[in-house]
């Protein structure tokens, strides 16, 4: 009996070969035979193209100073230990598969698998093994070193003349947290979490030592790692509640509102309940970035659970004044980032605003002059209104889009929608990283034409 259900019929190569039988034999064809099993003597240089782009970002890294993590490097020459894994390894691993929109650990580690990876993940190795837990500390475990290679790779073109830095653009992106919305909790139900999860420790701790031998010592070290980061986000929690409450009751008083009650998520206590672009609600986090006009490089990164942007651009001002010991001349912001106070701010440091002026459709159906100065403005906030009504002056915010948004919308093309960890140190470190392979792309480009002249 067939095998199948229906019966397929004569193929078209049967009619043929029979066919050809009534017109003298059947004819020796070359057919293709995939099972058979080959030996290759090619190496993984061999097998990758020579423009592909692994081989760019290999490059790049390699130009880089990681001198931050080499230190922490404590097998050496002429000791024992066993080796670690290069860092330029691990950094164009992560470039490259952010690049790709890879950013969870256990996928990368599957295509860095040195028999059935992807190719350009293996050549990248080179054959050294990688797992999850080693791709995932050293992205999150070292915010500070990764943050230094924003400024290098920058700092490396101004020294040439790529990026000059006179003018920039600053935009803020909501990104969704690691948490869902049944995460938040009012201050009296995190308490009662807070004493669970006390008893909890108490109970895995009396375990351990009446019946240690039900568990092995792995289990045990799981389950008391478990239970105490589950303590330390409730009372983290608990803190940012508060806060938060305080805030909210300085505000009601101004406001003459009675002020609502605050909640703080159990998963992710540093989200905050902001509004998304699609108009939905829901944790997520700030991410600021700050981008060279000129060039399109990224200069600055930021995060923050403000769901406003109206305090952004002064920080933002002060980082890049930190990073690279001088100041943008002009920064074009969009009318969110706009206060009196922030204009005063930039322009008292040498940095002219170019943002829109609010509501100047609406001022100018009442017969108002959008761009005259008004009551209670400063001297840099009348400069500001009376610039933004030139012609230049709207002509250089057009440019605001091509730079920040785009940069913004680079970072979304590589899957930047959700973070992948928890607590703003770590998700700044995921910021910091989409903005080093944005960074290194572009810096790529830009060498690439400067060399063609």
């Amino acid at each position: 009996m067939s095998k199948e259900l229906f019966d397929r019929g004569e193929s078209a190569s049967d009619r043929n070969e029979l066919r050809t039988k009534s017109e003298g034999g059947i004819p020796r064809l070359r057919k293709p035979e995939r099972h058979q099993v080959e030996m290759q003597f090619l190496s993984l240089d061999q097998l990758l193209e020579p423009d592909h782009p692994a081989r760019a970002i290999w490059a790049a890294v390699k130009r880089l100073d990681l001198s931050r993590w080499l230190n922490l490097v404590k097998a050496v020459e002429g000791s024992a230990g066993r080796a670690a894994t290069d860092p330029a390894l691990l950094v164009a691993v992560w470039v490259y598969a952010t690049v790709n929109g890879v950013g969870s650990a256990r996928h990368l580690a599957t295509l860095c698998d040195p028999v059935q990876g992807q190719l350009g993940y293996r050549w990248l190795c080179g054959g050294v093994t990688l797992n999850h837990h080693t791709l995932s500390d050293f992205r999150v475990e070292h915010g500070a070193a990764w943050d230094e290679l924003v400024t290098q790779i920058a700092g490396s073109l101004m020294h040439v003349g790529l990026v000059t830095m006179t003018r920039v653009a600053q935009d803020g992106m909501r990104v969704e947290a690691n948490a869902g919305k049944s995460t938040f909790r009012r201050r009296q139900t995190l308490q009662q979490y807070l004493e669970e999860a006390k008893e909890q420790v108490t109970v895995l701790k009396q375990l351990v030592d009446e019946a240690p031998q039900e568990l092995s010592q792995r289990q045990i070290a799981a389950r008391e790692r478990a239970a105490r980061e589950r303590l330390e986000r409730i009372e983290l929690a608990i803190k940012n509640c508060e806060e938060l409450q305080g805030r909210r009751e300085k505000r009601a008083e101004v406001d003459c509102k009675p002020a609502k009650e605050a909640r703080a998520s159990t998963s992710d206590p540093d989200a905050r309940n902001m509004k998304f672009p699609n108009g939905g609600y829901g944790p997520g986090h700030n991410v600021q970035y700050c981008t060279d006009v000129a060039s399109g490089v990224i200069v600055g990164v930021a995060i923050t659970n403000a769901g406003s942007d109206s305090q952004q651009c002064p920080p933002m001002l002060e980082q890049l004044r930190h990073r690279y010991d001088r100041i943008p001349g002009e920064i074009l912001i969009d009318g969110g980032f706009v206060s009196r106070d922030t204009i005063d701010v930039a322009e008292a440091r040498g940095c002219k605003v170019y943002a829109p002026v609010k509501e100047e459709q609406k001022q100018r159906a009442a017969g108002k002059d959008p761009f005259a100065k008004k009551p209670g403005d400063s001297p840099a906030v009348a400069r500001w209104r009376e610039r933004m009504g030139t012609d230049l002056a709207k002509m250089i915010y057009k440019e605001r889009c091509e730079s920040a948004e785009w940069v913004n919308a680079q970072a979304r093309n590589r899957g930047f929608y959700t973070m992948p960890v928890r607590g703003l140190p770590k998700c700044r470190t995921i910021a910091v990283l989409y903005a080093i392979a944005h960074n290194i792309l572009q810096s790529i480009k830009l060498r690439t034409q400067a060399a063609a002249g």
